[in-house]
């Protein structure tokens, strides 16, 4: 049926949609500058083809964080700070999340999905850190004509401070809400979402279901993710995904762990496999 928020009849056109993020701390070392984990991104990769594959109803657009890439450049000039005195630092985070995103995309191709990655910072507008405009027509057209659309965390010009850092959250959440995904699907290092840091504390559990019920709850006992991280964590991550899901009922969010083989290719093939941590409204 068409979007309720758009009209649009996209998802009738493309099969089911779904976006998957790849995070920054599965497909880098995010302690050790600009440190790629090949193994990690040409597995998930061929993970991608093989549900693909299976699914020949199924729409992707993907995404990825900068990991140890763009964060640490973007930590190092503060460019998601803005008001910066030395643009430079706007260039070389630019190109930062470029050289990861390249890697990622010829995996992609590599591995058989017809992956074309789109820049975001060609076309985003923000306010004070806020993502308010993207160009969607390329997406759109891409889908149509079976494509996979690949966005990526980075620079952006801010009209109240410069510049800002746009994370592919933001990408996401503000893609979804003209698109409308069946599914969103979060893979990261960790294997959901916790009742602490499980690189930190000793004793943690698993969140399996995060609702209107325990939201609140869940939100108390988040602790920043570890390492170096400029969009916030976990904390920030879950925000915006369970808002995300309060905005469009029935949007089915699930974070899971990429390090499981074969885990990522049976999320998206099948909305029904029980991993990880479920974010609905």
């Amino acid at each position: 049926s068409p979007c309720r928020v758009c009209g649009s009849s996209l998802e009738d056109r493309v099969g089911e949609l779904v976006f998957l993020k790849l995070g920054g701390s599965l497909i880098t070392d995010k302690l050790r500058l600009e440190t790629p984990r090949m193994t990690v991104i040409e597995r998930v990769a061929g993970e991608i083809a093989q549900a693909i594959s299976a699914r020949p109803d199924l729409s992707l657009v993907l995404g990825h964080g900068s990991g140890s890439y763009g964060h640490f450049a973007a930590d190092r000039y503060k460019v998601h700070k803005g008001n910066l005195e030395d643009w430079r630092g706007y260039a070389e985070t630019a190109a930062a999340a470029q050289r990861l995103n390249r890697l990622v995309t010829d995996a992609l191709l590599a591995a058989g999905v017809p992956a074309v990655s789109v820049q975001p910072s060609a076309s985003a507008r923000c306010t004070a850190g806020e993502l308010v405009d993207l160009h969607l027509a390329p997406i759109t057209e891409m889908l149509d004509r079976g494509l996979v659309p690949l966005v990526y965390g980075d620079v952006a010009l801010d009209s109240a401070q410069g510049c800002t850092i746009v994370s592919t959250d933001q990408i996401f959440a503000f893609l979804a809400r003209v698109l409308c995904p069946s599914r969103i699907v979060v893979a990261g290092e960790v294997a959901g979402v916790f009742s602490g840091d499980p690189h930190r504390d000793t004793i943690v559990r698993l969140v399996p279901a995060i609702t209107s019920r325990n939201y609140d709850q869940v939100e108390e006992m988040l602790s920043a993710s570890f390492g170096v991280d400029v969009t916030g964590g976990m904390l920030s991550k879950v925000r915006s995904l369970y808002a995300l899901a309060k905005d469009l009922p029935g949007l089915q969010v699930r974070i899971v762990t990429g390090r499981t083989p074969q885990l990522i290719e049976r999320v998206l093939a099948s909305a029904d496999v029980e991993e990880g941590t479920l974010l609905r409204y």
